[in-house]
């Protein structure tokens, strides 16, 4: 009888908001590990995190601390990427990229396991997780895509200042209460970028997410855009995106106008949805029900509602997708591939 074989993991930026959440699903899916690896940058090191009822003791990530290691996780920043995984894969370890480092990379598959999951086979020691907005985007689209084809996609996005990371929530939560209070709060934190100019988040809409580009679109707006194209192997696909920051705590959203190459009907898109994996159909208008990002923080799953023809081309529609940034759209998207990596191991 063949028993699953154990794997040494590491995680590093484990004490980052998606390095907890990355542990959290690592825990909560019975991962096969044999020894673990804490990693993080020289200040967090010497952190205590609690793993399967034991203490482990956060090192400092160095090029050295790789050897052994089978699997790796990054989420600790592109330029720590940069500077660790070449170390990494060269003693060994297949390593899941949360960041920009390598996403566009040719050599880099980029993955989303519901769309994509045969591309893990092509790696190179690297595998990339792409943009939160994009992995939750091209789930929700990708039965569309295989049953219709899709030729344009435009997207505007509402995303949770989760993304900015744990000083944004700060910011957020000290805003609201200063505004509450009567009193004109200081932004430190948001749009982050090189530019000193800050906006309030609280009761607010910030339309910036990244810093510009040349071209006019923010570089999260680009992300969105030549993610989308790679993880289709789609180069005709027609993208455009307007990424807006607002003061939700967990959780994007997306309105989704999407033209599809084939006449459809609207049931069977649902039900084409509905019997998706990964995805939860969450479409009853008339009883107010569509997808929240206060239900879908905490879950794993991209919810999907609002499903309604364009009034103005029938061949287009009209979708609004929300999954939680932090798991679907970072942390569980990358064990789902190592958990992809470990079955085929033998």
């Amino acid at each position: 009888m063949s028993t699953q074989p154990l794997f040494n993991v590491a995680v590093v930026g484990a004490t980052g908001a998606v390095g907890e959440q990355i542990l959290k699903q690592l825990a909560e899916r019975n991962f096969p590990i044999a020894k673990l690896k804490l990693l993080s940058s020289a200040r967090s090191a010497g952190t205590k995190i609690a793993f399967r009822g034991e203490s482990y003791t956060v090192e400092e990530a160095k090029p050295e601390s790789f050897e052994g290691v089978q699997i790796a996780l990054f989420s600790a920043g592109g330029d720590v990427s940069k500077a660790l995984i070449p170390h990494a894969v060269r003693h060994g370890a297949v390593c899941i990229d949360n960041t920009n480092a390598y996403r566009m990379d040719p050599e880099t598959p980029l993955v989303v396991p519901e769309v994509n999951i045969d591309m893990v086979s092509e790696h190179k020691g690297i595998i990339a997780n792409p943009n939160c907005s994009t992995i939750q985007m091209v789930a929700a689209l990708k039965p569309l895509y295989d049953r219709y084809g899709i030729s344009r996609i435009i997207v505007s996005t509402y995303q949770a200042v989760s993304g900015a990371g744990a000083r944004a929530i700060d910011e957020m939560l000290r805003q609201s209460g200063e505004v509450l209070a009567g009193n004109d709060p200081k932004p430190d934190i948001l749009p982050v970028g090189s530019l000193p100019v800050k906006h309030q988040i609280a009761f607010n809409a910030i339309p910036q997410i990244d810093k510009f580009q040349d071209n006019g679109f923010t570089l999260e707006e680009m992300k969105m855009i030549r993610e989308t194209k790679k993880i289709m192997n789609d180069e005709s696909l027609e993208v455009t995106a307007t990424c807006v920051r607002i003061p939700v705590v967990y959780g994007h959203s997306e309105s989704v106008y999407v033209e599809l190459k084939q006449d459809f009907d609207v049931a069977e898109i649902k039900s084409l949805l509905s019997d998706s994996p990964g995805l939860v159909l969450v479409d009853d208008p008339e009883n107010q029900r569509y997808p929240l990002a206060t239900e879908a923080a905490g879950k794993n799953e991209v919810f999907v509602g609002r499903v309604r023809r364009d009034l103005s081309n029938p061949r287009a529609l009209n979708l609004w997708i929300v999954s939680d940034n932090l798991l679907k759209g970072a942390a569980w998207n990358a064990v789902q591939i190592a958990e992809h990596i470990a079955q085929r191991q033998p």
